[in-house]
């Protein structure tokens, strides 16, 4: 089996585990089936637009691609798009650079979070340093417009808009709330434009190439603005997990790197009232700051445990519910039903 086979066919695996959960249902299989083919389809499109005919290029572009993902924003392009005429042309372009944006946006974010790891693999900076890393992401980036340049002015307005909100949800990241703003509400702003903007785009997208009834538009980019936000504040538990085989990062890694979570957040919070929280939220700080690493591991134990990570689960399924609500607009059949169902399984995830 050629190495193009077999990265196509352990991408296609993972999504296949994601589909039959979505899909589940026999009524569903012909959509799903159709979700399933065009998934293929994305994938032999992606394995094209990352070749550069150029070696060094080829490699460092493809590297995160092959460590595998689950294709969650292809895959919701391809779902919304069976509200109009499926997965034509245009919508799989689209899908391609959905999905080529965010693996692009991954090599950036790996270096300003000077993360180690990603999808398993040492991250591309632990790998070639971080002028090629950004370089790569630099041009992904452009691969990316390439794509959507060839849809049309709506498209490009649309992916320039999209772009703008990544960045802006990346600079509020970093220069962190302003004095007088809540962290809490800072924190969730900035998800909402680091990954809700995206997958908001995904579906958008869906409905836009299908030539989808224009109604529908606005129901889905909320639906996808919502579920981001669910899915990267579970994603903010599974950071506290202690089997780096299923997370692919070792537990913490977030922490560790500075990044702000809303469990820690929660914990900062109830600190300013309960003395064993404010224990734990100085052990925390102490390890992260470069203290003892096995007396971080038990604080990072500790603060799983806690009910800060319990009251962020909670809140994922707050968003998620929030997201399921804006499908309203949409007309009841397979696609509602499996898009409230992709909310489900993006906020019951453990990995």
């Amino acid at each position: 089996m050629s190495p193009a086979v077999t990265r196509r066919s352990k991408a296609l695996s993972s999504q296949l585990g994601l589909t039959e959960r979505i899909f589940s249902s026999a009524a569903d299989r012909a959509m799903a089936a159709a979700v399933e083919d065009g998934l293929t389809l994305v994938e032999d499109g992606l394995l094209r637009e990352l070749e550069f005919a150029d070696t060094i290029a080829d490699a460092t572009s493809r590297y995160l691609f092959a460590a595998g993902g689950k294709r969650v924003r292809p895959m919701l392009t391809l779902l919304t798009a069976q509200l109009g005429e499926g997965a034509n042309p245009d919508v799989l372009v689209a899908a391609q650079a959905i999905e080529i944006t965010h693996l692009a946006s991954l090599y950036h974010d790996d270096v300003m979070d000077e993360a180690e790891q990603r999808r398993g693999v040492p991250s591309a900076q632990a790998v070639w340093g971080n002028s090629v890393a950004i370089l790569t992401g630099d041009l992904l980036f452009a691969r990316a417009s390439k794509l959507v340049a060839s849809l049309g002015e709506r498209a490009i307005l649309l992916q320039a808009e999209t772009f703008e909100r990544l960045v802006l949800g990346q600079l509020h990241e970093t220069a962190g709330p302003q004095e007088g703003e809540d962290p809490i509400a800072h924190y969730i702003n900035v998800l909402a434009g680091k990954t809700g903007s995206l997958i908001a785009a995904a579906a958008q997208m869906g409905v836009v190439f299908s030539n989808a009834p224009q109604p529908y538009e606005e129901a889905v980019v909320l639906f996808g603005e919502r579920i981001g936000i669910a899915f990267q504040l579970v994603d903010d538990v599974i950071d506290l997990s202690p089997s780096a085989d299923e997370t692919g990062k070792i537990a913490g890694t977030d922490l560790r790197a500075g990044v702000p979570t809303l469990p820690l957040l929660y914990l900062r919070r109830r600190a300013v009232d309960d003395p064993a929280d404010a224990e734990l939220l100085e052990r925390l700080e102490r390890g992260i700051a470069g203290g003892d690493p096995l007396d971080l591991e038990k604080a990072i134990e500790d603060l799983r445990r806690n009910d800060v990570t319990a009251t962020t689960i909670a809140e994922a399924h707050r968003w998620a519910a929030s997201a399921v609500a804006a499908l309203a607009p949409l007309p009841d059949g397979g696609v509602k039903k499996a898009l409230i169902r992709f909310a489900d399984v993006m906020v019951e995830r453990s990995a």
